[in-house]
């Protein structure tokens, strides 16, 4: 017998099935999420959980005619698999492969690229007017979670749709949930209220006891209604303007879909508060959501465990026991985070210094300004956020702190390329962003050890600084255990060429920011180039900078990072404001968005690796460097 998946290789054909063919439907897809993910790595706790809800929707709406917008993405793998992705999800978030999250140009029913958080409310209100401006009858509808509903944009949203006059449908996918556990008053009240006593009471009483009054039974009825009023978030999307119904199961088919069908035929602003468990109907999953949520390849039968050698440390290991480290040595010091407190390696501090830990929830602006209130008290604010986070706290970062000269660690996490997550996560703009804003420091460190003596370093300035480093393990460098700091603002000297009388005006030197400085060592072997670790992107060694160019006849700058307005750039000005003209190669991340993919393939197909950066300097210098080095050549 052919697995009913099989048959479906479109929502047109789902919606061919009966309504009693569904839960095989779900169980089927469900055990497919559960296999593909193990398979290739992936979101699994939040797909696990949108199974019933992705089948109830394209089965009563009309997709892609009408728009389903998921907020994030990392729940859309039921979506993708019923909208004719399935025999492609061997190639997930892998080179080439299909993305992760929803991506327009993947999918006709990928109607709006998410990746960030609280964005699907907007963008279905815009869908949604702009059928009204057209005449059109579509249906928008956007899928949002309750961690994702604690950032203020999709309050904005909310607030905006409940006066614009147009269909549109919000889902609230209640899981209790987001990445980290979600956080906040809101998730608070959602939780409490519908769990509540004195809720489930009002119901019981008018069910059970009073069925045999029936004027006292409809007095009890109109007590729950009453009730619910008050006790239920009803009350607080009405006064959006929302007409709210729910909560549901968002398991029981036969709840969802009757729902769906009868809000689909109403006007106006709507709102489905629909109950899910992340990880449902993989028990390892329902019992650990958070270890579930992103994991690497593993056996399900068996589930996560541990690997057989340890892993290297990793960057973000580095700067959570440098946490807590300086933590235990200075009081003043404060740790924030919004809502990625696991993937920001703060697990460790929350549980040695929960008093002094500040999970905000999914609020980036919040939580710079937040840090900022803070020092403005005497408090030391480290906020631990990844580099494609802080851009969505760019006004904050720069009227709230830098304007205000506050001293504010900035830890960005995921620096440069990330690898599966694509180009939604790559923190390819901070030193871009960072540096043309005054009073801002930015530290390259290009090992752990380098890493953990920079951080202590930004915390001893009295003003913003933030340290980049990249996701993942580092050149395996030993980290020495103390908080001694390196010196501010100044680079070193890593090799010089050789065969060159000193003072002389010869070679190439690499100016290295960042984790790149290794593949550098290995490039500059071949080509007998002096390099140079600078650390610090802002401000620039001015005094290393002009000696090197002063002994040097090329200069090749090196970071993960856009080229464009760059450290590189950061070079070429100050040689520039010096009155130095020396021929420049900048290399780095192009001006292009950089796709999923493993992150060593990804820099090399950027020419970031040691035969890349070897190759590019031959190509743009291969006179000077054959002069110096003539008995080298090119590797590979």
């Amino acid at each position: 017998m052919v697995p009913l998946l099989e048959t479906i290789n479109d929502p047109a054909e789902l919606r061919r099935l009966t309504r009693a063919q569904l839960p095989l439907l779900a169980e089927e897809l469900r055990a497919f999420v559960l296999d593909s993910v193990s398979r290739t790595g992936g979101h699994l706790s939040s797909n696990l959980g949108t199974v019933e809800l992705t089948i109830a929707l394209h089965y009563v709406f009309n997709t892609p005619y009408d728009r389903l917008v998921w907020d994030v993405g990392h729940q859309t793998y039921p979506h993708k698999i019923l909208t004719g992705r399935r025999s492609r999800m061997d190639s997930l978030r892998q080179l080439g492969g299909m993305s992760g999250f929803p991506q327009r140009t993947e999918s006709e029913y990928d109607t709006f690229g998410t990746a960030h958080s609280s964005t699907s409310i907007s963008a279905a209100l815009g869908m949604a007017v702009a059928a009204r401006q057209k005449g059109e009858t579509r249906k928008a509808v956007a899928i949002i979670g309750d961690g994702a509903m604690s950032a203020g944009m999709a309050f904005e949203a909310l607030n905006n749709a409940g006066v614009a006059d147009c269909d549109l449908l919000v889902i609230l996918n209640d899981n209790d949930m987001s990445i980290s556990p979600a956080v906040g008053a809101l998730n608070r009240y959602l939780a409490q209220l519908m769990s509540g006593q004195f809720y489930a009471a009002a119901k019981n009483v008018g069910k059970n006891v009073l069925k045999v009054a029936p004027p006292l039974f409809e007095l009890a009825k109109r007590f729950e209604e009453h009730a619910k009023g008050m006790l239920v978030p009803a009350t607080l999307f009405e006064k959006f303007g929302f007409n709210y119904v729910g909560p549901i199961d968002g398991h029981d088919l036969d709840s969802l879909v009757p729902t769906l069908e009868n809000i689909k035929h109403l006007k106006g602003p709507q709102f489905l508060h629909v109950v899910t468990k992340k990880g449902q109907g993989y028990k390892l999953a329902e019992a650990d959501p958070v270890a579930y949520h992103g994991p690497g390849k593993f056996d399900p039968a068996i589930g996560l465990v541990a690997p057989a050698t340890p892993p290297k440390t990793t960057f973000t290991q580095v700067f959570g026991q440098w946490l807590c480290d300086m933590a235990e040595h200075d009081p003043r010091l404060v740790g924030i985070t919004p809502a990625m407190g696991g993937g920001s390696g703060m697990v460790e501090f929350e549980k040695r210094f929960p008093n002094r830990y500040f999970d905000v929830g999914i609020a980036e602006q919040h939580s710079v300004t937040f840090a900022a209130g803070l020092a403005c008290e005497g408090l030391k604010p480290v906020v631990a956020i990844y580099s494609t986070f802080l851009q969505r706290a760019y006004d904050q970062l720069i009227h709230d702190v830098a304007i205000q000269n506050l001293p504010v660690v900035f830890a960005l996490d995921r620096a440069g390329v990330v690898g599966a997550d694509g180009a939604t996560h790559a923190g390819a703009y901070d030193i871009v962003y960072l540096r043309c804003v005054p009073n801002i420091s930015v530290a390259c460190p290009a090992d752990e050890n380098e890493c953990r003596r920079l951080l202590s370093t930004a915390f001893g300035q009295h003003h913003p600084v933030a340290v980049r480093y990249p996701r993942g393990a580092g050149a395996g460098i030993a980290i020495e255990p103390g908080l001694e700091p390196l010196p501010f603002g100044k680079g070193e000297l890593r090799r010089r060429r050789g065969g060159v009388p000193d003072g002389a005006c010869k070679g190439v030197a690499i100016l290295v920011f960042g984790t790149l400085l290794y593949p550098a060592l290995q490039a500059a072997e071949r080509l007998n180039a002096t390099v140079v670790n600078m650390r610090w992107a802002k401000p620039l060694d001015s005094a290393l900078l002009l000696e090197i160019a002063a002994t040097h006849e090329a200069l090749v700058t090196l970071e993960e990072g856009a080229v464009m307005g760059g450290a590189g750039s950061a070079v070429s000005e100050e040689l520039q404001a010096n009155g130095i003209l020396r021929p420049i190669l900048q290399l780095g991340l192009p001006d292009t968005f950089i796709e999923h993919g493993d992150p060593a393939r990804l820099l090399a197909l950027q020419g970031l690796d040691a035969s890349g950066i070897e190759a590019s300097v031959r190509t743009r210098f291969g006179g000077l460097v054959e002069r110096i080095a003539p008995a080298l050549k090119v590797v590979g």
